[in-house]
């Protein structure tokens, strides 16, 4: 009712601002007919007409309407250049910020909740550089005011920063045109005030603030750099420090472009995911959720047996699936693209030179132009009292040491119920270990929703894991060949007896022994960069799990591409990374899948949302292969198909994620999934659906009735 009211009063203004033609007194020849009058007028009351003209001028501005450059010509001609310019500088800008105001007030909310995630970008500009934008935009008259008043309202920039920066940025226009207003009668038409040659030179102070702040950038650099010596020329091109997922794209771009690029890895090429993660993993839940299909073969019509295995040849296949991925990660295949590869270990000198000590213990130096930090994460290992008493394994060590192993453990803890220890959980569930596993958040996979939580803990639950959520881990203790943990739970004590410990609460990045201390480059459990990935040394870039802010083997590979680009080219043109549109997955059984918005960070975020939801037991391929358990869920704007998130829960979640990803990164909606053809019968037939019922939901239903009373008609 207040806007309907507002908008209401805002067409009665204009409206009579046009049917009493007072746009006509605002011309070149009516004003210099009737200065005399306002002159006269000014001489007897003069504080009367100051202060009427100047709530006259507040009323033109705030009503966007014609005529503010004449009625600052009028200041000039009445009020000389003192108090014209006084006068006009804070009406006009008390004017615009009313205007400001009204524009905020009335679309600000309609256009952010239909485009907010369009606008991101240009927000976080805002609120980071808003009033420098702003106050370029005030210096150049090209762009026309009452423009600005109504494209800054939809924006995050605070009211108070708006009007002091309008002030300060209208103030030279304001000089120039209130002077024009004192010689009124010399100027015969307003194009003259409005020359190309005044234009110009208005655009040309525009444009100051961007050279000075260029400017200010390159002094900002020289000082980073003041107590470096640079090298008069440079061995290399980018030398990248680490050979996991975002150090090998990195190389293989640079490479690709004919650059001179060296990587160096202290371990293993390829990295975690290569080594300890994905391949590892997901080699294991082949083979885990194989014995589980066997010993459930009566859901196939098959009689359900325990399946015969040795859990040393298991482990030897996930050797071997290593073994057969790892050259293309290897030295040889990256040697042969044109990459040096040196293994040792990498120290960053100053910031052209990086100290590398080979394994076979000799030293190199090496000079470059850029450096990219693509060191990765390790396992957190918690301080837990005792823990180093009874020993423990992580993600990153447990490949080596069960393979030594004849059986898989008897008895498993596993610390942690994100989505490694979940998958970890389960396989060994799954293998025959009696597990336990130990999270002290109120449920497992606190980021997804809470129906997904339930379902995965569901799932562990059945094939064996016994979960403890909201439990924490107090200490650990050995008696003899006996290892027990001691967990609390609401203020008592529980004390269980295991063989293994596994610790799965998260992975730290590498930062320590790389001279980022030396170097002063800052960390905050990662390297802190700006959005093109630059640390304090615009030369020196990070990228993957050590700069976060996900710890995804693709995010790394996405990022790589901003490091290598931006080092190579970034003379040219710079890209800010990209993260408007990131999927990710957990391969426990069912699978977890989702990108963009799930609904409990839509409601912390305070997003609208709506949800569309479509079950897997009533898809046909699913009811085929008797994986019915799972669902799709989507998140739009209210009213639109405009995907804001998805979430994908059942077999192959992962792969069928990917139709959701490229719709969000294209800006797709749901209707266009609908129109696509999806083979039958498929998994995939699932997003179809779901696209369907939002359809269905959304359907004109005054439409259908007409049709309904049309073929009524027609029989």
């Amino acid at each position: 009712m207040r806007k309907t009211i507002i908008i209401t009063i805002i067409m009665f203004l204009v409206s009579i601002f046009f049917a009493l033609d007072l746009d006509s007194y605002l011309s070149l020849h009516s004003l210099k007919s009737s200065l005399g009058q306002f002159e006269a007028w000014r001489i007897d009351s003069p504080a009367l007409v100051g202060f009427y003209f100047f709530l006259f001028y507040i009323t033109i501005a705030a009503l966007s309407l014609p005529g503010a450059l004449v009625m600052t010509l009028i200041a000039g001609a009445l009020f000389g250049l003192l108090w014209g310019t006084v006068i006009v500088s804070f009406a006009s800008s008390i004017g615009a910020t009313i205007a400001f105001l009204v524009s905020r007030y009335l679309l600000r909310e309609a256009i952010q909740s239909h485009f907010g995630d369009r606008l991101r970008t240009i927000n976080n500009g805002i609120a980071k550089d808003g009033a420098f934008y702003l106050f370029m935009l005030r210096l150049v008259p090209l762009f026309p005011f009452f423009i600005v008043n109504l494209l800054m309202g939809l924006t995050p920039i605070r009211t108070a920063n708006y009007y002091w920066v309008s002030q300060a940025g209208m103030l030279a226009g304001t000089l120039v045109y209130v002077n024009a207003g004192t010689q009124l009668a010399k100027i015969s038409e307003l194009s003259s005030v409005t020359s190309p040659g005044i234009l110009v030179s208005f655009t040309l102070l525009g444009v100051f603030p961007l050279f000075a702040k260029w400017f200010l950038h390159f002094l900002q650099r020289r000082r980073v750099y003041a107590k470096w010596k640079r090298p008069q020329k440079f061995d290399r091109n980018l030398i990248i420090i680490g050979a996991g997922a975002a150090g090998l794209v990195t190389a293989y771009i640079g490479a690709a472009v004919k650059a001179k690029v060296t990587l160096i890895e202290a371990q293993k090429m390829g990295g975690d995911c290569l080594n300890y993660g994905c391949v590892p993993s997901k080699a294991l839940i082949k083979s885990a959720r194989l014995i589980y299909q066997i010993s459930h073969g009566d859901n196939y019509g098959l009689k359900a047996r325990v399946p015969e295995f040795s859990f040393k040849e298991v482990m030897a296949r996930v050797h071997e699936v290593i073994r057969t991925v790892a050259p293309h990660d290897s030295i040889e295949r990256y040697t042969k693209l044109g990459v040096e590869v040196l293994e040792g270990y990498a120290c960053i000198k100053d910031p052209w030179t990086v100290e590398v000590k080979l394994h076979d213990g000799s030293m190199q130096y090496l000079t470059t132009r850029n450096i990219v930090i693509a060191t990765g994460a390790q396992p957190i290992v918690p301080p837990l009292p005792g823990l180093d008493e009874v020993g423990y394994v992580t993600s990153d060590t447990l490949w080596d040491e069960f393979a030594k192993n004849d059986l898989p453990p008897s008895r498993l803890i596993v610390l942690g119920g994100g989505p490694i220890g979940c998958e970890l959980a389960q396989i060994f569930a799954r293998l025959g270990s009696k597990v336990t596993q130990i999270e002290m958040a109120s449920r497992i996979m606190i980021r997804e929703d809470v129906e997904v939580s339930k379902i995965v803990q569901t799932s562990l639950e059945r094939d064996g894991v016994y979960v403890l959520t909201d439990h924490r881990a107090l200490r650990c203790e050995r008696e003899g060949d006996h290892k027990f943990i001691t967990i609390g739970h609401n203020g008592t004590e529980q004390r269980i007896e295991f063989d293994t410990l596994l610790c799965a609460v998260g992975r730290k990045a590498r930062l320590t022994g790389y001279g980022l201390e030396e170097l002063g480059i800052e960390t905050q459990n990662t390297v802190v960069t700006n959005e093109y990935l630059e640390t304090l040394y615009p030369n020196i870039f990070a990228a993957g799990d050590v700069a976060g802010p996900y710890q995804f083997t693709h995010t790394a590979s996405h990022q790589a591409w901003y490091a290598a680009v931006n080092a190579l080219f970034g003379d040219f043109k710079k890209f800010k990374v990209d993260y408007s549109v990131i999927p990710w997955a957990t391969f426990v059984d069912p699978e977890v899948a989702r990108v963009g918005l799930n609904e409990q960070e839509a409601k912390e975020k305070d997003v609208p949302y709506e949800v569309t939801r479509y079950e897997f037991d009533d898809l046909d391929r699913a009811i085929t292969d008797s994986t019915t358990h799972g669902f799709v869920k989507v998140l739009t704007r209210p009213d639109k198909d405009h995907i804001l998130g998805a979430t994908i829960v059942s077999e192959h979640a992962g792969d069928l994620l990917a139709e959701f990803v490229l719709a969000m990164k294209h800006g797709l909606g749901l209707s266009k999934i609908l129109g696509t053809i999806h083979t039958y019968p498929t998994l995939v037939e699932a997003n179809k659906n779901v696209a369907g019922i939002w359809k269905k939901n959304h359907a004109p239903q005054r439409v259908l009735m007409w049709l309904f009373r049309y073929h009524t008609w027609k029989r």
